[in-house]
């Protein structure tokens, strides 16, 4: 095994450990051995585990940390893994857990009926002295009850259908009784992250670097899964490497083997050369751009109508995507539990999006911005890192606005302003949303005041809401999250997806695929429903 390469000459300056190795094997049987060299676009913030939901914290605790059940990615059916079983009664009010006997957090303590409990009592109840907040997965939660070491139950006050596939997901990794008694802010160093996970953290350098290395005792993968005992690699290293052009130069020149967020501009360049592209749906809220009715500008339908029917997806996806980007045809994608076509409400009409501006007051002024009572149409949002291409998306919008006289600013999404401008409607009357999720409960985590919020409705994460509050959205929102009868529950997601729409609270843009590219000779990359990688199969070939 040759044992390093360096990566300075693409501007890295850090050593990354080889990948490879000589052993042989048949075509189609895992090599064992190897360190994958990872290339992660940014540097991940907190490891608590309903933090998952950010990329790059979700790529470090889908390896680090199991989950009580497994959703197919393929069917999306809820199979056995922590839990060997489960009840759920009548009303889904009580879910009663049998666990998988034998299994161990890295630091050789049980994954027992105790730890389990006291997961999702922190999950849904949060910790205010530890400043751990709330999972937006779990709904309506009580309290637990330890049964037997191996048996676990969970009450709910109402209704929880969300309940199963919520065990499924990254941000219910469970984790020891040791990491729970971190407060938040110690939970981004990720050694601290004790998981019953295929791989243990053994060195980080924050925010540049991470090594994992394969837990040599595991032995409980999904139980439907063929694979059960340690991960084929050895190893995987983790670099921040914020540059694309440099993640593309580094896997192309063998430098490194996997690379996360390649922009679609790169994709033709990359497949020339035999290299594989990863395209994995996230199955939830769509890539969008959302309204925040409590800035004036956009309080009235008509401008918020005006300002959806101005946005053209179309020159969108042709200029700035490929095919692993389709166009939005509702806010949740096609492939997701409930989805509803709403292409009637999604049209792109800019004549029709001047009259209502007309409509509603907003003249064009002499420098061509409409304005109405001295106030100027003009807008702002922050570029959201972690989305595809999101400063040329909205720039183009910005665009594609002004043929109709609004002005739209996009602002850096680094700056040291954005966490508190974008919880001031004042300041930032448009936000990007998009939030991935199988599971009918993602457009409740989008939309509702203390959950994301990303409507700023009163009562949510901003001090600064002072009038909005859409008690129907909301109505639904809570039905979606409480009715435990399957067919009335997708009628409320359809009813919201209308709804969102008819509002024009939503202008949904593309469906949002979580983007990968990997050397040929890595084999058996895998992606949980919502396109987070796993590693546990992953081998290479070389």
């Amino acid at each position: 095994m040759t044992p390093y390469r360096t990566l300075i000459a693409f501007g890295l300056g850090l050593a990354a450990a080889s990948s490879l190795t000589s052993l042989s094997h048949a075509a189609d049987q895992p090599a064992k051995g190897g360190t994958l060299v990872y290339l992660e676009q940014q540097a991940h913030t907190n490891l608590y585990p309903p933090a998952g939901g950010f990329y790059p914290n979700g790529g470090v605790l889908n390896q680090i940390t199991d989950k009580l059940t497994y959703q197919n990615p393929k069917t999306l059916a809820i199979e056995p893994w922590l839990a060997e079983s489960w009840q759920v009664n009548d009303n889904a009010t009580e879910y009663t857990f049998k666990l998988r006997p034998g299994v161990t957090f890295s630091d050789g303590t049980p994954v027992d009926a105790t730890a389990v409990a006291k997961n999702f009592d922190t999950y849904g109840l949060g910790n205010k002295a530890l400043k751990q907040p709330i999972s937006e997965v779990v709904n309506n939660y009580d309290h637990s009850e330890v049964i037997d070491p191996l048996t676990v139950r969970f009450y709910f006050k109402k209704p929880s259908p969300g309940f199963l596939q919520g065990t499924s997901v990254i941000g219910s990794g469970i984790v020891s009784l040791s990491t729970l008694a971190l407060p938040f802010e110690q939970l981004g160093d990720a050694k601290k992250i004790i998981g019953s996970g295929p791989f243990v953290v053994s060195a980080e350098t924050i925010g540049k670097s991470l090594d994992l290395k394969a837990r040599e005792d595991y032995k409980w993968g999904p139980t439907k899964l063929e694979h059960q005992g340690r991960a084929y690699l050895d190893g995987i290293k983790y670099i921040v490497t914020g540059e694309d052009s440099v993640r593309i130069g580094a896997l192309l020149a063998g430098q490194a083997d996997f690379i996360r967020q390649i922009q679609a501009y790169d994709e033709e360049q990359v497949e020339a050369q035999g290299f594989q592209i990863y395209a994995p749906g996230t199955r939830g809220v769509n890539n969008s751009i959302v309204f925040r009715p409590d800035n004036p500008l956009v309080a009235d339908l008509k401008v918020r109508k005006a300002l959806s029917l101005a946005v053209n997806r179309d020159e969108i996806i042709a200029t700035i995507f490929s095919k692993n980007y389709p166009k939005a045809t509702s806010i949740l994608a096609s492939t997701a539990i409930g989805y509803v076509p709403e292409t009637d409400k999604l049209q792109y009409d800019p004549e029709k999006a001047k009259a209502l501006l007309d409509e509603a007051g907003f003249k064009p002024g002499a420098d061509g911005i409409r304005e109405k009572d001295g106030k100027k149409l003009i807008l702002t949002a922050y570029e959201s890192l972690p989305q595809p291409q999101s400063r040329a998306t909205l720039q183009l919008i910005a665009q594609q606005w002004a043929k109709i006289g609004v002005k739209f600013n996009v602002l850096a999404g680094d700056a040291g302003s954005k966490v508190i401008d974008e919880l001031d409607p004042e300041k930032t009357a448009v936000a990007v949303a998009m939030v991935g999720r199988a599971d009918p409960d993602v457009v409740k985590s989008q939309y509702y005041p203390t959950l994301r919020n990303l409507l700023l409705q009163k009562g949510g994460t901003s001090d600064k809401v002072k009038t909005f509050l859409d008690g129907k959205l909301n109505a639904i929102l809570d039905e979606i999250a409480s009715q435990p009868d399957r067919e009335k529950r997708l009628k409320a997601v359809a009813d919201a997806q209308s709804y969102i729409l008819e509002q024009a609270y939503s202008v949904p843009l593309f469906e949002e695929p979580q983007a990968f590219a990997g050397a040929p000779y890595v084999k058996g990359i895998g992606f949980e429903a919502v396109g987070r990688p796993s590693f546990y199969n992953t081998w290479l070939d070389k």
